[in-house]
């Protein structure tokens, strides 16, 4: 967490151009005019076994998900020390806390006499201690085993040792990453300093969550994502909710590392209009990150969406999103701008790209094709499975 971030009655509802790193100012200046940004015509395809085989899906497991660290949460979600969460996401029982020191630490959600959860739930559980409804064992938001009920009748009990397990975790940018094997080689070298340096732009660790919903869905994780990669498909799944306000036209891209940075100029965008004193710069550009390998960040004017597609299966994804704002609503006019949007963003995500997925998941998986083959305006997905092959070639 920044310590010092402006605190949300001081922070802006909105953000200008000049807030942003120099490297986000650099790609917005390189949007072209719509007139002038030609997508190009690419010959790329994709097997269907990626998104439906079994074999493929083991490999992610065991070379991605199990041996590098992957994004978990958000820093927002435990901001007050003295915070803690279960996370079950990635079919491992995680246990997400903050010491009283504003450490951020990931466990294994299990107590250390017989292995009881902890917590249960997704509600952010407030205190320095953790307590086990079982045997009434307590822990410190740190791991250590600070109390055990009727001490006495154990012999050689050391407390010292029967601290919570804990997974290597690091924090940066607002997210917070954790291997997820935690006997594996410690890998943190998706967290880009770019990436991290992008995000603290957007004050994300110190945002407010105004909203949370987890979806769990019937879709391989990478179908899920595929979306968010893309526009060819926004004017066209989109067309009769947010669709009018894109523009049909490539992304400027980059490569943070591993990650993945699009910037795009909406509808009304023009060269000029990043030279107006005092303007919104995301009424006007949008943002989408691939935290590769599987987190979304988006902006939009007044908040940022940002969602974990954790596998549980070749064709089950859990979705954890959130909702951030830059302060918490303090008067009806913009409480109803959060409403609204969260309502939004919830029915064009959930609605639209998820119901996407599924349907997509459930096409391939008749075997009616072999391969998917990707447009000009889908060249962002070619790029992520490079490099995830990369990965899993290693």
């Amino acid at each position: 967490m920044n310590a010092t971030a402006a605190s949300p009655a001081q922070r802006p509802l909105f953000q200008t151009i000049d807030m942003l790193t120099a490297s986000q100012q650099r790609a917005i200046r390189a949007i072209a005019p719509h007139d002038q940004a030609a997508a190009p015509a690419i010959e790329e395809r994709r097997p269907v076994s990626v998104f439906t085989g079994e074999e493929f899906h083991a490999l992610e497991q065991r070379k991605l998900f199990r041996r590098q660290a992957v994004p978990v949460t958000i820093s927002a979600r435990i901001a007050q020390p003295g915070s803690s969460v279960a996370h079950d996401g990635y079919g491992v029982p995680l246990l997400v806390t903050r010491d009283k020191d504003g450490q951020a630490h990931v466990f294994l959600n299990a107590c250390t006499h017989k292995g009881a959860r902890l917590l249960d739930g997704c509600d952010v559980a407030r205190g320095n201690r953790l307590t086990c409804p079982y045997h009434a064992w307590t822990f410190a938001t740190d791991g250590k085993l600070i109390g055990a009920a009727r001490p006495e009748t154990f012999v050689n009990l050391d407390k010292a040792g029967r601290g919570l397990a804990e997974l290597p975790s690091r924090e940066a940018g607002g997210i917070i990453w954790a291997m997820l094997d935690r006997h594996a080689e410690p890998d943190f070298s998706g967290i880009d300093e770019q990436l991290a340096a992008d995000f603290d732009a957007f004050e994300l660790p110190d945002l407010h969550v105004y909203g949370h919903k987890q979806f769990h869905l019937k879709a391989n994780w990478k179908l899920v994502l595929e979306p968010f990669l893309e526009g060819y498909h926004v004017q066209r799944l989109h067309a009769r909710t947010v669709g009018p306000l894109f523009a049909d036209v490539p992304n400027v891209v980059d490569t943070l590392g591993l990650n993945i940075r699009q910037i795009s100029g909406k509808m009304q965008f023009t060269p000029d209009c990043l030279d107006i004193p005092g303007e919104n710069i995301h009424a006007s550009v949008t943002h989408a990150y691939n935290v590769f390998p599987n987190c979304v960040v988006v902006t939009s004017p007044y908040y940022i969406s940002v969602m974990f597609l954790m596998p549980n299966g070749v064709d089950r994804t859990t979705v954890d999103y959130f909702m951030l704002t830059r302060r918490p609503p303090d008067n009806p006019k913009g409480a109803e701008l959060y409403r609204k949007s969260y309502e939004m963003i919830i029915g064009v995500f959930g609605g639209e790209d998820f119901y996407a997925a599924e349907i997509s998941h459930a096409g391939l998986a008749t075997g009616a094709i072999d391969e998917v083959v990707y447009s000009g305006l889908e060249a962002t997905i070619p790029l992520f499975n490079r490099i995830l092959d990369g990965v899993l070639a290693k």
